[in-house]
């Protein structure tokens, strides 16, 4: 979508191909029943350091249908709450404030923060080793790995920090904490994800032809270029192709580009949607330390709960009426309230193949936009996009793409907004 909106606004005329019914891709709504409200798949969180998708929002005219938190909640078993709050100053005063960690921790916390911004500019390793390693050179004991670093970073990078590359979780670091005030701001859409990528959006005036439901499913190559496409059971043709599917996807429909598909990996991740009969938390969201379920989001006055478990490689093969009954179990940990409510319905989303893993290496095979195919361009959050497997990620790489085109058809366009260099 952010490469089409992209190309738009330089001047092109686009045809957009979704082998779905619906637009956002993995960032979708569904009914749980025919008939029924639509419920998102997974919670989608924008940080101020987004500057892309807000960006991308911002055209599409949903900025405002977003809601930014100000503080960002911890919550330990047994209820106590702690709050980081938002601001460069506000954030490292209330780093020192925070009620789970000690003193050596927050010290601790504090010196290996110090030296985000110089390592991350300057290492040379940091595609070879792992957060966890980096966490343990920098003397952080298993209290604040596991209690802060961990829930920061597995749920930006959806992954272990021992099976990501550091480069990636000092990324988070550095633009999320250090780089601006408003770094790590959380956005949450206050609408479903299918009421923000409004299709009235893309049926109005304007250079987008919206084709949904046809499936790109044969790329016809002539030499260096591609001469068509078959969606729908069509032949379509055009100057430029956009390819933005996931790398399995792509590998399929391009065999010439040789894409080193081999080298990634996929990283689940699991929501659990419950309504309950009675409000169990003010909180309108809150990192859970220490337990399987990672965050949790609110609404409906804490009576609707959107528990998430990032990287949930170990609840896959769960029948969900136990991955409800463990969430259940969990939430009356954090919050007293949740052990008397009666659980009006519930709903298991596990999407096995969310993102790419971040691990050490993997950054070498990610493509770049244009391909050894003259008219043929990558995008999708596993190219490389200059962020990880991301909303943001997936919108600079759109816009990777829509400048990539630009530049082959002779002109000259800017879209990506650069992040603050360390």
């Amino acid at each position: 979508m952010a490469a089409a909106v992209g190309l738009e606004s330089i001047g092109f005329e686009v045809e957009l191909y979704e082998a779905r019914r619906h637009l956002g891709g993995r960032a979708s709504s569904f009914p749980i029943e025919k008939g029924s409200a639509l419920i998102d798949n997974c919670p989608h969180v924008v940080l101020g350091c987004c500057r892309n998708l807000l960006d991308f929002y911002q055209r599409l005219g949903v900025l405002n249908r977003i809601r930014f938190y100000e503080q960002i909640y911890f919550v330990e078993p047994g209820g106590r709450v702690s709050t980081l709050r938002g601001g460069r100053g506000g954030r490292l005063a209330s780093l020192l404030r925070l009620r789970f960690l000690g003193l050596n921790d927050k010290l601790a916390l504090m010196r290996a923060l110090v030296t985000v911004r110089r390592e991350y500019r300057q290492r040379g390793d940091l595609d070879s080793i792992t957060m966890l390693d980096w966490l343990r050179q920098h003397r952080q004991g298993k209290t604040v790995t596991q209690a802060f670093w961990r829930p920061l970073l597995i749920s930006a990078l959806n992954e272990e920090p021992d099976r990501t590359a550091a480069r990636y979780g000092l990324q988070v670091l550095w633009l999320a904490l250090l780089a601006s005030p408003d770094g790590g701001r959380m956005g949450v859409p206050a609408v479903t994800l299918a009421e923000l990528y409004p299709e009235v959006r893309w049926r109005g005036p304007g250079r987008i032809a919206l084709r949904l439901g046809e499936r790109v499913e044969k790329i016809v190559f002539a030499r260096d270029r591609v001469e068509a496409v078959i969606a729908g059971g069509c032949l379509r043709q055009a100057d430029y192709y956009v390819l933005a599917v996931p790398w399995y996807v792509a590998a399929a429909l391009a065999p010439p580009l040789h894409l080193e598909v081999g080298r990634f990996e996929a990283s689940p991740i699991t929501a659990i949607h419950l309504w309950l009969d009675r409000p169990v938390t003010r909180l309108p969201q809150a990192a859970l330390l220490g337990r399987n379920l990672q965050w949790v989001f609110t609404r409906d006055e804490g009576r609707y709960l959107l528990c998430v478990v990032s990287a949930s490689r170990g609840l896959i093969a769960l029948p969900h009426e136990r991955i409800v009954r463990l969430a259940l179990a969990e939430l009356a940990e954090f919050f007293p309230a949740a052990r008397e409510a009666n659980v009006e319905g519930h709903k298991v989303v596990t999407v096995t193949r969310a993102t790419f893993s971040p691990k050490p290496s993997v950054e070498a095979a990610r493509p770049a936009a244009r391909t050894r195919i003259r008219n043929l361009f990558l995008a999708g959050d596993w190219t490389r996009s200059g962020w990880p497997a991301t909303m943001e990620g997936a919108v600079r790489s759109g816009y990777l793409a829509a400048e990539a085109v630009a530049a082959a058809a002779g002109r000259s366009a800017r879209l990506l907004i650069p992040d603050p260099a360390p």
